[in-house]
């Protein structure tokens, strides 16, 4: 692949929240992670794990447990006289939060402990940094990770949505329903399947407005 094409998979990339009904293989799946895996992370700790949840039923549980959070969440604003928030917050967010509901497969992006030789032999006995340094370091490393996921993913003719709105919301109901180890921590959801929709061009930052070289 030359330059240039690879900028148009780039920059062809969108969020989709709209679905079709056809199912995304495991193959496919498999696929995905295998692209995933070869991002770059600190000291190659490699610090992700995914778990690709293909069960309707469970995406049900899922979404539910997020609704349920959400409306908790309006209702406690409203106790404290911020109704008018409380109904936003469901309306507007809520579509956003739940867009996964009818894509076929929903992975989830954990961040495991960052481990590397550098942390047991010199980082850790010298107290180099706090320990929720160390933290930060494995979603770095899972966020470059889900990038080259759903990059591969819209190469192979496939849509994904990044979203944390079900980790903001239900953190400890996604742990409820699904099996993630205690020690990684849940970065986000990316909803997985074949596009229903096209949107258009979004607005980006001019090159000089994001860009100091000096």
């Amino acid at each position: 692949m030359n330059y240039e094409d690879f900028k148009t998979v780039m920059l062809g990339r969108r969020s989709i929240r709209k679905f079709t009904d056809e199912e995304v293989s495991v193959e496919d799946v498999r696929e995905l992670i295998d692209c995933a895996r070869f991002a770059p992370s600190d000291t190659n700790s490699q610090t992700w794990k995914f778990i690709a949840v293909m069960n309707r039923d469970t995406i049900k549980a899922i979404e539910e447990a997020t609704w349920d959070e959400l409306h908790k969440r309006a209702a406690a604003a409203e106790e404290r006289g911020l109704a008018r928030e409380g109904k936003l917050l469901v309306k507007s967010f809520g579509p956003y939060a739940t867009a996964f509901s009818d894509a076929p497969v929903v992975i989830v992006c954990l961040a495991t402990p960052y481990e590397s030789k550098f942390r047991e032999r010199i980082f850790d006995p010298i107290g180099f940094v706090e320990e929720a340094v160390w933290a930060e370091e494995g979603i770095k490393s899972s966020c470059l990770a889900s990038q080259n996921l759903m990059l591969a993913a819209h190469a192979r003719g496939l849509a994904t949505c990044p979203m944390t709105g079900p980790v903001l919301l239900a953190q400890h109901r996604l742990r409820e329903i699904l099996p993630i180890p205690d020690e990684a921590q849940i970065n986000m959801v990316i909803a997985l399947g074949h596009p229903k929709e096209r949107p258009g061009k979004l607005s980006r930052k001019e090159i000089d407005e994001i860009l100091d070289i000096v």
